[in-house]
């Protein structure tokens, strides 16, 4: 994946463009955005999600309809504890602040992955903000916790094979359709944009059948840096893309 960089000043502005109906970013660049500071990695994780805030209500004021961030993968548990403590921390201290600070944004929230491994009260934070937002007309927020797109499909396989057993279904009836009503992101449209800042080139197991005809920005700077002018940037780079898939 080439890497996009940012140019001065755009030819194009939000109001020439199509937005995308759902984005996708992978949160990236906290721990090197700390590094160079000197600050410990958990400092960078806390401006990370001063950047989440705020790039969450900008995309939700300016009308895009379904926000996915990965904020935690099935593979940072393998980072060192006193980092995932640390998340943790940050984790329930957002989502206590998101019950009364997204209210008047209308913003619906949504938590994917594997909830298991969360303790009680971050369990029970999720399923409040989940249950005081289900109700708003605005962008649908999808926070990816315990996330990852192989440990999904996995789960989609376990759950369509039990209903093959049970006599539910027969293999014939398998279908893409039936695969994605089985995954976590069930009802929504897939994203049309994947922006990851930090400029790294891979996908990190990040939506891995749902990202099928994405289009991927990738951004050369780190996450608690990123701005609304650089979403702009991301957008407008979207809009100039040929979406074929896979036709001519």
């Amino acid at each position: 994946m080439a890497i996009f960089k940012k140019k001065p000043q755009s030819e194009l502005s939000l109001s020439d463009i199509i937005l995308p109906e759902h984005i996708g970013i992978i949160m990236d660049g906290n721990g090197r955005w700390a590094k160079k500071r000197g600050l410990p990695r958990s400092a960078g994780h806390t401006a990370g999600a001063q950047t989440f805030r705020k790039i969450a209500r900008y995309c939700s004021d300016i009308g895009i309809k379904y926000l996915t961030v990965y904020a935690f993968s099935t593979e940072n548990w393998r980072r060192p504890k006193e980092e995932i403590d640390a998340l943790m921390r940050l984790f329930k201290d957002y989502l206590t602040e998101a019950i009364r600070d997204f209210k008047d944004d209308s913003i619906v929230l949504r938590f994917l992955g594997d909830r298991s491994a969360f303790s009680d009260d971050l369990l029970a934070l999720m399923d409040e903000n989940e249950d005081e937002s289900k109700d708003r007309e605005g962008m649908v927020l999808n926070i990816a916790m315990n996330y990852g797109g192989r440990a999904e499909l996995i789960k989609a396989m376990r759950e369509i094979a039990a209903e093959a057993v049970d006599g539910k279904i027969s293999p014939d009836d398998i279908n893409e359709e039936m695969i994605s009503n089985h995954l976590y992101t069930k009802g929504q449209p897939d994203p049309d944009l994947i922006i990851r800042p930090s400029g790294e080139n891979r996908t990190s197991n990040f939506l891995l059948w749902q990202s099928a005809y994405a289009e991927y920005v990738i951004m050369d700077v780190l996450w608690p840096d990123f701005k609304e002018k650089d979403l702009d940037a991301a957008l407008i780079e979207y809009a100039k893309r040929n979406r074929r898939f896979g036709g001519v």
